[in-house]
């Protein structure tokens, strides 16, 4: 099977640059939940098709049997897509024979605040890990440091102090190590 190029995780480019994005009328975020490790599969149709759609991917180091460190690219949400679209657009979508289902994101300004932000933590190249439910915790903000501005919760994983930094909408999201910043309660 040949290797592929790394996925394209968001169409257009400049998505996040919009200054309406995610307050339009008539155009909303959708939660695209894929069939079974389909997720790339739509990307690559959603961008044939001309649809706008994020899907955060992180990027995976494994040790193979033989003891190569093998780099895999997987989305951070597993089964989810995020369309922004109107409901044709959606319609769209649902025909590429890669939707289980959907769901119409109520608040599409957090939704956007939550992507922008595991966005840019990508972009910048911090080591996400994982996080399948939010634990109770206290909500803060970065006052200072590289990741100032940043809302999230702490939690401790294995000893260290760790940002979680939450898509609310789907009660998940990405963590990573606190470094020198301060926080205050938000």
């Amino acid at each position: 099977m040949p290797i592929l190029s790394q996925q394209t995780e968001l169409y257009p480019a400049d998505l996040f640059a919009r200054e309406d994005l995610g307050v339009q009328p008539d155009l909303s975020w959708w939660a695209i939940y894929t069939l079974s490790r389909r997720e790339k599969h739509l990307m690559r149709q959603l961008v044939g098709l001309d649809i706008p759609f994020y899907c955060p991917i992180i990027p995976k180091r494994q040790r193979s049997p033989a003891g190569r460190i093998r780099t895999s690219y997987i989305p951070l949400f597993p089964n989810y897509v995020f369309l922004y679209g109107d409901e044709d657009q959606r319609y769209q979508a649902m025909t590429t024979n890669c939707v289980a289902r959907y769901n119409r994101v109520g608040d599409g300004a957090e939704l956007t605040r939550d992507l922008l932000q595991i966005h840019k933590l990508i972009q910048a190249g911090v080591p996400l890990t994982p996080e399948s439910r939010l634990l109770p915790g206290d909500r803060v903000q970065v006052r200072s440091g590289p990741f100032r501005g940043y809302e999230g919760y702490v939690i401790r994983r294995q000893g260290e102090r760790r940002l979680l930094v939450a898509v609310n909408f789907l009660q998940q999201g990405a963590s990573f190590t606190l470094e020198d910043c301060e926080l205050e309660p938000t």
